[in-house]
């Protein structure tokens, strides 16, 4: 369902928007785009034919990736709520992955639109703990908990 809310990784300060997964400014990367649909957020990934593990079925890889780059959009994104400030405020709300784990359910299939939902369980200082859940076709085949922390000031200051 398209939203007319910009997505949360648009929203991030274009200096910290070349992340591999969800950078809008990485041309090679995945440029994830996350939402809110409720209380839960929700990013809806197409897997690339190069994204195969055995013929049929997604690398796991990418899966983990799409959880983790959702969590960390998630964990911005509720921070904000929690804070009551808008995500694109100063200073940035940007989150990176402290732990990341992930439980393969089932076997992924290829050429279906990967949905990720997820829901930040703990917002709670610099800490948020977000639950994701990855469906291909309704079927929850990948779950994972991603533990975000905010971005240390060592990198906002980019070193």
């Amino acid at each position: 369902m398209p939203t007319k809310e910009p997505a949360f990784q648009d929203l991030y300060v274009a200096d910290y928007s070349h992340c591999y997964g969800c950078g809008r400014l990485n041309p090679e990367g995945l440029q994830i785009k996350t939402y809110w649909e409720g209380e839960e957020s929700v990013t809806r990934f197409v897997p690339r034919p190069y994204h195969i593990a055995v013929p049929g079925f997604v690398y796991g890889g990418l899966l983990a990736s799409l959880l983790d780059c959702h969590g960390t959009g998630t964990a911005a994104a509720a921070a904000a709520r929690a804070q009551g400030r808008a995500l694109d405020s100063e200073p940035p709300l940007r989150y990176v992955t402290a732990s990341l784990k992930v439980d393969y359910l089932e076997p992924t299939p290829m050429g279906v639109t990967l949905e990720i939902r997820g829901r930040a369980k703990e917002v709670r200082g610099r800490k948020v703990v977000v639950e994701a859940t990855l469906y291909a076709n309704g079927v929850a085949t990948v779950k994972g908990e991603i533990i975000a922390v905010q971005m240390p000031e060592r990198f906002l200051a980019g070193g």
